[in-house]
């Protein structure tokens, strides 16, 4: 079967400046990325204001990855087919009506729900944006765009904890999410005016299959996340786990009879996608579950303010913003493989040294430097590993591609904060600051090993690159 994208007749050949199409699908990226991080230095304060336990912590979190992990694919499959441009509009209009929300919020629950809906619009971004500044630029710049949408990625987490700290530290924590309201207000007009629409090649809608993926992601991700309070051999958790496990088999097997796959199993043929989507899994399993903890540390032990915080934070989150756009530029010279393995070692080894070095009164100048490194280690591994996902396909499935990378990745992110706060909550807890430490580096040491093991897959990847599989 041949399948080609299609573009409207009247923007046939029309091209737009590269600055224009980075800002269209850049803005709405530094939106979803900031709003994962910039609520972090924010939850000792929301944790008072609200009354809210450790498992609500947990949820302000997991509400956003829930729903963003579920209907990831679901999002990049309806966009092959209806349109990808339509669909990212429609994600960045529920985003930003939802941070509205957000921002209302007066109770824990409202807050849980208006960070689910965020996640539901997130879902539609993130993908696609990606894959419509694929689409747009031509192939010889893809590389340096990439590492330009990386760097933009690497802001939203470099001023994240920083934004976040500021604004409950001057105004409020729902100023926050009022931030996000003129952002996307300007995100959609400008992707409505620079992007152009773009299909993939499955035309006709997969029914069965959006139902099994998103409702198996859904129970895969939720008990994750209720291992830590419910108990991880609970009949509640179990259960989930287990339906959610057959439901996500079930949509292997439907998607390898069927002619018209929303997930064609045809890209796990190439080695470089499979290994790819697996140090994408690890990555964010380690490294956000750490960033989870270590963002309360300074406020909840050592007593600083949100706004200090957030500025202790930024050797390690002000790196990726210098780092990934050189990544994505020198990423062909020195090898999309080289980078992400020297960026898993980065991170590991500075995640442990974090482990190793955090005690109450750890003096900041102990943590600075292994702050940097992990910096350094999230900008080498952001743009090649999202160039490498691309790489290993064909043009026509790089909207499923990038939907199945994020997926993976948001369910990193939720499995990581669900299993390092697990271990935090068996060794430690908030009474004090010995007991939030004594949590703390039995969790972290967890995400440097599952981060490490990602390191050792990522010696494995392709050397030359990645190709994309044949069409069937």
């Amino acid at each position: 079967m041949t399948a080609t994208a299609v573009k409207p007749p009247p923007a046939a050949g029309r091209t737009r400046p590269l600055g224009a199409v980075l800002a269209a699908v850049g803005i709405p990226t530094f939106m979803v990325t900031l709003d994962n991080l910039v609520v972090s230095t924010a939850l000792p304060v929301i944790r008072t204001d609200l009354g809210a336990s450790l498992a609500d912590l947990q949820w302000f979190v997991n509400a956003y990855t829930l729903p963003f992990a579920a209907f990831l694919l679901t999002a990049a499959a309806l966009g092959d087919r209806i349109g990808r441009r339509r669909m990212f509009l429609a994600g960045l209009v529920v985003f930003t009506l939802a941070s509205a929300a957000a921002a209302l919020a007066a109770e824990p629950w409202q807050l849980t729900a208006a960070r689910a809906a965020q996640g539901l619009g997130g879902a539609a971004v993130a993908p696609l944006a990606l894959t419509l500044l694929a689409q747009a630029v031509p192939d010889h710049l893809r590389t340096a765009a990439v590492g330009a949408w990386g760097g933009i990625s690497g802001l939203g987490v470099a001023v994240g904890p920083v934004v976040g700290g500021a604004v409950v530290e001057g105004l409020d924590w729902h100023w926050i999410f009022w931030l996000n309201v003129p952002i996307g207000v300007v995100a959609i007009a400008l992707a409505a005016t620079v992007l152009d629409e773009s299909r993939g090649g499955a035309r006709r809608l997969d029914p069965l299959g959006l139902l099994l993926s998103a409702s198996g992601m859904l129970l895969l991700v939720w008990g994750v996340v209720d291992g830590p309070d419910h108990g991880w051999t609970s009949a509640r958790v179990v259960t989930m786990l287990t339906v959610g496990a057959v439901l996500m088999v079930a949509f292997v097997a439907w998607q390898a009879r069927n002619r018209t796959p929303m997930l064609p199993l045809s890209l796990f043929r190439s080695r470089g996608f499979t290994l790819v989507n697996i140090v994408t899994l690890t990555f964010s399993a380690g490294t956000f579950g750490a960033v989870f903890l270590l963002a309360q540390f300074f406020q909840v032990v050592q007593g600083l303010s949100p706004l200090e915080s957030g500025l202790r934070t930024l050797p390690w989150t002000m790196a990726p913003m210098v780092v990934a756009p050189l990544a994505g530029i020198f990423g062909d010279r020195i090898g999309q493989r080289n980078l992400i393995l020297a960026g898993q070692i980065l991170l590991a080894a500075a995640i442990a040294w974090m482990a190793l070095a955090t005690t109450t009164g750890v003096a900041y100048g102990d943590l600075a430097i292994a702050f940097a490194m992990a910096g350094v280690g999230m900008g080498l591994t952001f743009a090649p590993i999202s160039t490498m996902a691309l790489a290993s396909v064909s043009e026509q499935q790089r909207g499923v591609a990038s939907g199945a990378n994020n997926t993976l990745r948001e369910l990193g992110v939720a499995a990581g904060v669900a299993v390092l706060a697990s271990v935090f909550s068996e060794n430690g807890g908030y009474t004090s600051g010995q007991s939030f430490v004594d949590g703390l580096v039995p969790a972290i040491l967890v995400g440097a090993a599952i981060v490490g093991a990602g390191a050792v897959v990522a010696f494995w990847l392709p050397r030359r690159g990645a190709t994309a599989p044949s069409p069937r």
